[in-house]
Protein backbone atom coordinates (compact mmCIF):
# COMPACT_ATOMS: atom_id res chain seq x y z
CA UNK A 1 0.00 0.00 0.00
CA UNK A 2 0.94 3.66 -0.63
CA UNK A 3 2.25 5.21 2.77
CA UNK A 4 1.27 9.05 3.18
CA UNK A 5 3.70 11.13 5.10
CA UNK A 6 3.12 12.24 8.26
CA UNK A 7 3.96 16.27 8.20
CA UNK A 8 7.09 17.45 9.65
CA UNK A 9 6.53 19.15 12.79
CA UNK A 10 3.85 15.88 13.73
CA UNK A 11 7.11 13.70 13.21
CA UNK A 12 9.85 15.79 15.28
CA UNK A 13 6.97 16.01 18.42
CA UNK A 14 6.48 12.79 18.24
CA UNK A 15 10.15 11.69 18.02
CA UNK A 16 10.80 14.08 21.01
CA UNK A 17 7.72 12.54 22.94
CA UNK A 18 9.19 9.53 22.48
CA UNK A 19 12.72 9.58 24.07
CA UNK A 20 10.54 10.46 27.35
CA UNK A 21 9.27 7.61 29.34
CA UNK A 22 6.27 6.95 30.18
CA UNK A 23 3.26 9.60 30.45
CA UNK A 24 5.86 12.96 29.48
CA UNK A 25 4.25 16.73 30.41
CA UNK A 26 6.89 18.14 27.35
CA UNK A 27 5.49 20.70 25.50
CA UNK A 28 7.62 21.21 21.76
CA UNK A 29 5.75 24.73 21.40
CA UNK A 30 3.61 27.68 22.60
CA UNK A 31 -0.21 26.42 22.19
CA UNK A 32 -1.66 28.33 19.36
CA UNK A 33 -5.02 27.55 21.19
CA UNK A 34 -5.62 27.43 25.27
CA UNK A 35 -8.70 25.73 25.97
CA UNK A 36 -11.91 27.38 26.98
CA UNK A 37 -13.05 24.58 29.51
CA UNK A 38 -15.98 24.25 31.62
CA UNK A 39 -17.10 20.98 33.58
CA UNK A 40 -20.89 19.96 34.17
CA UNK A 41 -21.40 18.19 36.73
CA UNK A 42 -24.16 15.01 36.03
CA UNK A 43 -25.98 13.38 39.00
CA UNK A 44 -26.26 9.85 38.81
CA UNK A 45 -27.29 8.20 41.95
CA UNK A 46 -25.85 9.41 44.31
CA UNK A 47 -22.64 10.56 42.81
CA UNK A 48 -22.05 13.75 41.07
CA UNK A 49 -19.40 12.51 38.48
CA UNK A 50 -17.68 15.82 36.60
CA UNK A 51 -17.56 16.22 32.33
CA UNK A 52 -15.14 18.13 30.98
CA UNK A 53 -15.58 20.19 27.95
CA UNK A 54 -12.78 21.69 26.83
CA UNK A 55 -12.62 23.91 23.45
CA UNK A 56 -10.08 24.43 21.52
CA UNK A 57 -10.98 27.49 19.04
CA UNK A 58 -13.81 27.84 17.11
CA UNK A 59 -13.84 24.48 15.39
CA UNK A 60 -16.33 22.31 16.25
CA UNK A 61 -16.21 19.59 13.51
CA UNK A 62 -13.94 17.84 15.25
CA UNK A 63 -14.61 16.31 18.53
CA UNK A 64 -12.70 13.99 20.74
CA UNK A 65 -14.04 12.21 23.05
CA UNK A 66 -12.70 10.39 26.12
CA UNK A 67 -14.94 8.01 28.58
CA UNK A 68 -12.40 6.04 29.83
CA UNK A 69 -10.50 8.17 32.88
CA UNK A 70 -7.83 5.82 33.41
CA UNK A 71 -6.67 6.15 29.43
CA UNK A 72 -4.89 9.37 29.90
CA UNK A 73 -1.96 8.91 27.14
CA UNK A 74 -4.87 8.85 25.19
CA UNK A 75 -5.24 12.48 26.24
CA UNK A 76 -2.29 14.00 26.90
CA UNK A 77 -1.54 13.23 22.90
CA UNK A 78 -4.97 14.97 22.09
CA UNK A 79 -4.47 17.94 23.67
CA UNK A 80 -1.04 18.71 22.63
CA UNK A 81 -2.33 18.40 19.07
CA UNK A 82 -5.92 20.09 19.47
CA UNK A 83 -3.12 23.07 21.13
CA UNK A 84 -2.36 23.57 17.74
CA UNK A 85 -5.24 22.89 15.56
CA UNK A 86 -8.21 23.20 17.23
CA UNK A 87 -11.02 21.01 17.95
CA UNK A 88 -13.30 19.70 21.03
CA UNK A 89 -12.53 17.64 23.47
CA UNK A 90 -15.36 15.80 25.83
CA UNK A 91 -13.78 14.02 28.96
CA UNK A 92 -15.53 11.99 31.67
CA UNK A 93 -13.53 12.08 35.35
CA UNK A 94 -13.96 8.90 37.09
CA UNK A 95 -11.05 8.79 39.94
CA UNK A 96 -8.89 7.43 36.84
CA UNK A 97 -11.01 4.02 37.15
CA UNK A 98 -12.57 2.67 33.67
CA UNK A 99 -15.35 1.52 35.72
CA UNK A 100 -17.98 3.70 36.55
CA UNK A 101 -19.42 2.93 40.57
CA UNK A 102 -23.06 4.61 42.04
CA UNK A 103 -25.53 3.71 44.45
CA UNK A 104 -28.91 4.30 43.66
CA UNK A 105 -31.71 3.41 46.13
CA UNK A 106 -29.19 2.18 48.38
CA UNK A 107 -27.87 -0.66 45.78
CA UNK A 108 -24.13 -0.12 44.24
CA UNK A 109 -24.29 -0.87 40.75
CA UNK A 110 -21.46 -0.22 38.07
CA UNK A 111 -21.37 0.16 34.30
CA UNK A 112 -18.34 0.49 31.84
CA UNK A 113 -18.94 4.03 30.18
CA UNK A 114 -18.50 2.72 26.81
CA UNK A 115 -20.95 0.48 27.06
CA UNK A 116 -23.85 2.61 27.63
CA UNK A 117 -25.55 3.72 24.06
CA UNK A 118 -28.04 1.08 23.24
CA UNK A 119 -30.23 -0.56 26.05
CA UNK A 120 -28.98 -4.26 25.22
CA UNK A 121 -25.19 -2.66 26.26
CA UNK A 122 -26.41 -1.05 29.63
CA UNK A 123 -28.01 -4.10 30.39
CA UNK A 124 -24.77 -6.31 29.38
CA UNK A 125 -22.23 -3.64 31.31
CA UNK A 126 -24.68 -3.50 34.42
CA UNK A 127 -24.69 -7.14 34.70
CA UNK A 128 -21.10 -7.35 34.19
CA UNK A 129 -19.47 -5.08 36.77
CA UNK A 130 -22.93 -5.22 39.54
CA UNK A 131 -26.04 -6.21 38.97
CA UNK A 132 -29.30 -4.92 36.91
CA UNK A 133 -32.06 -3.31 37.48
CA UNK A 134 -34.64 -1.21 35.46
CA UNK A 135 -34.35 1.62 37.42
CA UNK A 136 -30.44 1.85 37.40
CA UNK A 137 -30.79 0.85 33.23
CA UNK A 138 -32.90 4.34 32.93
CA UNK A 139 -30.48 6.13 35.20
CA UNK A 140 -27.64 5.11 32.79
CA UNK A 141 -29.20 5.81 29.74
CA UNK A 142 -30.29 9.40 30.64
CA UNK A 143 -26.02 9.87 31.65
CA UNK A 144 -25.46 8.29 28.06
CA UNK A 145 -27.84 10.79 26.39
CA UNK A 146 -26.14 13.45 28.01
CA UNK A 147 -23.35 12.57 27.08
CA UNK A 148 -24.20 12.57 23.60
CA UNK A 149 -26.07 16.10 24.03
CA UNK A 150 -22.25 17.62 24.10
CA UNK A 151 -21.54 16.46 20.63
CA UNK A 152 -22.75 19.21 18.38
CA UNK A 153 -24.89 18.56 15.38
CA UNK A 154 -22.43 19.52 12.31
CA UNK A 155 -19.41 17.18 14.09
CA UNK A 156 -17.92 15.73 11.16
CA UNK A 157 -15.58 13.46 12.65
CA UNK A 158 -15.69 11.73 16.10
CA UNK A 159 -12.24 10.20 17.51
CA UNK A 160 -12.50 8.53 20.74
CA UNK A 161 -9.38 8.38 22.70
CA UNK A 162 -8.34 5.05 24.33
CA UNK A 163 -5.52 2.93 25.28
CA UNK A 164 -4.64 -0.66 26.18
CA UNK A 165 -2.25 -3.32 27.50
CA UNK A 166 -0.09 -5.57 26.15
CA UNK A 167 -1.94 -7.54 23.86
CA UNK A 168 -5.41 -7.48 25.54
CA UNK A 169 -6.93 -6.08 22.27
CA UNK A 170 -5.22 -5.49 19.55
CA UNK A 171 -4.90 -6.18 15.65
CA UNK A 172 -5.15 -9.72 16.06
CA UNK A 173 -8.47 -9.73 17.26
CA UNK A 174 -10.08 -8.57 14.34
CA UNK A 175 -7.94 -11.53 12.16
CA UNK A 176 -8.96 -15.05 11.72
CA UNK A 177 -9.13 -16.67 15.10
CA UNK A 178 -10.01 -13.38 16.77
CA UNK A 179 -12.81 -12.82 18.98
CA UNK A 180 -14.11 -9.69 16.96
CA UNK A 181 -13.51 -11.05 13.84
CA UNK A 182 -17.51 -10.94 12.97
CA UNK A 183 -16.86 -7.71 13.57
CA UNK A 184 -14.81 -6.21 10.97
CA UNK A 185 -15.70 -5.39 7.47
CA UNK A 186 -12.02 -5.11 6.77
CA UNK A 187 -8.91 -5.46 8.35
CA UNK A 188 -5.36 -4.22 7.91
CA UNK A 189 -1.91 -5.34 9.85
CA UNK A 190 1.03 -3.57 9.15
CA UNK A 191 3.91 -5.97 9.80
CA UNK A 192 6.10 -3.34 11.52
CA UNK A 193 3.53 -1.68 13.90
CA UNK A 194 2.60 -2.74 17.44
CA UNK A 195 -0.01 -5.07 17.11
CA UNK A 196 -1.46 -3.09 20.08
CA UNK A 197 -1.33 0.42 18.50
CA UNK A 198 -4.78 -0.15 15.74
CA UNK A 199 -7.51 2.47 14.36
CA UNK A 200 -10.82 0.90 14.19
CA UNK A 201 -13.33 3.39 12.15
CA UNK A 202 -17.01 3.45 10.91
CA UNK A 203 -15.95 4.79 7.90
CA UNK A 204 -14.30 3.32 4.52
CA UNK A 205 -12.17 5.93 3.40
CA UNK A 206 -10.79 6.74 6.93
CA UNK A 207 -9.68 3.14 7.02
CA UNK A 208 -8.29 3.02 3.43
CA UNK A 209 -6.36 6.45 4.29
CA UNK A 210 -5.07 5.12 7.92
CA UNK A 211 -4.23 2.06 6.12
CA UNK A 212 -2.23 3.52 3.27
CA UNK A 213 -0.20 4.88 6.20
CA UNK A 214 0.98 2.08 7.48
CA UNK A 215 -1.24 1.74 10.63
CA UNK A 216 -2.99 -1.16 11.75
CA UNK A 217 -7.11 -0.33 10.67
CA UNK A 218 -10.44 -1.83 11.04
CA UNK A 219 -13.35 -0.96 9.15
CA UNK A 220 -16.06 -1.99 11.04
CA UNK A 221 -19.10 -3.67 9.61
CA UNK A 222 -21.87 -1.53 11.18
CA UNK A 223 -24.51 -3.86 10.17
CA UNK A 224 -23.36 -7.09 11.70
CA UNK A 225 -20.92 -5.96 14.67
CA UNK A 226 -22.04 -6.94 17.80
CA UNK A 227 -24.37 -4.64 19.40
CA UNK A 228 -22.63 -4.17 22.88
CA UNK A 229 -23.12 -0.30 23.45
CA UNK A 230 -20.11 1.00 22.71
CA UNK A 231 -19.85 4.37 20.62
CA UNK A 232 -18.48 3.10 17.53
CA UNK A 233 -21.48 0.84 17.51
CA UNK A 234 -24.03 3.79 18.00
CA UNK A 235 -22.40 6.15 15.48
CA UNK A 236 -22.21 3.15 12.80
CA UNK A 237 -25.57 2.52 12.91
CA UNK A 238 -26.45 6.45 12.33
CA UNK A 239 -23.68 6.57 9.63
CA UNK A 240 -21.58 9.33 11.40
CA UNK A 241 -18.47 9.34 10.60
CA UNK A 242 -16.45 7.72 13.84
CA UNK A 243 -12.65 6.66 14.57
CA UNK A 244 -11.13 4.75 17.85
CA UNK A 245 -7.19 5.63 17.91
CA UNK A 246 -5.47 3.79 20.37
CA UNK A 247 -2.09 2.40 21.75
CA UNK A 248 -0.82 1.03 24.62
CA UNK A 249 -0.46 2.94 27.84
CA UNK A 250 2.24 5.48 28.16
CA UNK A 251 3.01 5.56 24.34
CA UNK A 252 2.99 9.02 23.60
CA UNK A 253 4.89 9.47 20.56
CA UNK A 254 2.81 6.82 19.16
CA UNK A 255 0.10 8.33 19.62
CA UNK A 256 0.47 11.56 18.02
CA UNK A 257 1.97 9.71 14.90
CA UNK A 258 -1.39 8.01 14.62
CA UNK A 259 -3.84 10.89 15.56
CA UNK A 260 -1.38 13.30 13.57
CA UNK A 261 -2.08 11.37 10.34
CA UNK A 262 -5.78 11.58 10.72
CA UNK A 263 -5.52 15.49 10.96
CA UNK A 264 -3.36 15.28 7.53
CA UNK A 265 -6.24 13.48 6.16
CA UNK A 266 -9.30 15.61 7.51
CA UNK A 267 -7.23 18.33 6.07
CA UNK A 268 -6.43 17.27 3.09
CA UNK A 269 -10.41 16.41 2.51
CA UNK A 270 -10.99 19.78 3.65
CA UNK A 271 -8.90 21.35 0.33
CA UNK A 272 -10.48 18.82 -1.76
CA UNK A 273 -13.73 17.40 -0.77
CA UNK A 274 -14.95 16.12 -3.73
CA UNK A 275 -12.57 13.50 -3.35
CA UNK A 276 -14.73 12.16 -0.12
CA UNK A 277 -15.84 9.03 -0.74
CA UNK A 278 -16.15 6.94 2.15
CA UNK A 279 -19.04 4.13 2.80
CA UNK A 280 -19.87 4.14 6.40
CA UNK A 281 -21.97 1.39 5.66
Amino acid sequence: MKRVPISLSILLFSMMLNAQPGVSDFSASTPVFLPAEKTIFYKIGDRSIPIKVLQYGNQTDLVCINVHDNEGTSVQAAKSLMEENGGTLIKIENGRQRVVYFRLKGIRYGFDPNRIFSRIGIEQTLRDNSRFSRDAMEEVERFAQRILQLIPDNTSCIVALHNNTEEAFSIKSYLPGGNRKKDAKAVYADSLQDVDDIILTTDSLLYQKMADSGFNSIWQDNQQAKKDGSLSIYFGERNRRYINIETQHGKVGQYIKMFGQLLNVLAAEKKNPEEITGNPQ
